[in-house]
């Protein structure tokens, strides 16, 4: 049933445990209503319960209990990793409900970390290169940016990085916007002890991290206005 959410239940974490030993379909489908009632239900329910924050707290991200979650099993059409199941569930909450746009809340409750995130993620080439232009041209507003993240206690993740300045930004002399136009995606992240999944106390935590996280949203949405047109 769909509700407010209550906490994971407590064997959220050991049966990522016993399905990543078994990794069996059948094993799966055994406990499909343990995996219903400790994860999949709860997770349902968070999604709805941080879109109701969301919107409260006007972050223009929203999510659905049938969309945003990804799926558990593995697409291993084209991997050597032939084990069909994931060790960990996932889901988005985006500006139009999807998991296609940019500018998105991400959370990941697994058996190697739990953690959420705030990303533009692999932006299209052409919001890239507008992001990057308006790290060259407006410093001021991404140092501004990177400032308030600093002060909630969240920086830039450097993953993926570029070794290299990408064509077009050699010159950029400053090491901060230098090492930032490198960047493919901008991220910060956010890890959740795992002691504190199983409580409603949750919601507060990602709401909280997520408001912290607010000036990335808003500073690649500014850009995001231009992108198209540039």
């Amino acid at each position: 049933m769909a509700g407010a959410f209550k906490g994971f239940g407590q064997k959220a974490i050991p049966f990522f445990k016993a399905l990543d030993f078994h990794q069996s379909r059948e094993w799966f489908q055994e406990n499909r209503e343990l995996f219903d009632s400790e994860l999949h239900e709860p997770f349902c329910d968070l999604v709805e319960t941080l879109t109701e924050r969301f919107e409260a707290a006007k972050l223009g991200l929203r999510g659905d209990r049938k969309k945003s979650l990804f799926r558990i099993n593995r697409d291993v059409r084209f991997a050597k990793d032939k084990r069909p199941y994931n060790r960990h569930l996932s889901a988005i909450l985006s500006p139009d409900g999807t998991k296609m746009s940019q500018g998105v809340f991400y959370v990941h409750i697994g058996l190697e970390r739990c953690f959420a995130g705030v990303a533009w993620w692999q932006p299209a080439p052409e919001l890239l290169q507008a992001m990057r232009k308006a790290i060259v041209t407006t410093p001021a507003a991404f140092r501004g940016m990177v400032s308030s993240l600093k002060k909630a206690g969240l920086e830039l993740d450097p993953e993926d990085r570029l070794k290299r300045a990408p064509r077009g930004f050699e010159d950029v002399g400053d090491e901060d916007l230098a090492q930032a136009v490198r960047n493919r995606h901008f991220v910060v992240r956010h890890d959740i002890d795992p002691a504190t999944i199983h409580s409603p106390a949750l919601v507060d935590d990602l709401v909280g991290f997520t408001l912290g996280a607010k000036p990335l949203l808003d500073w690649g949405r500014a850009i995001q206005g231009t992108a198209v047109a540039a």
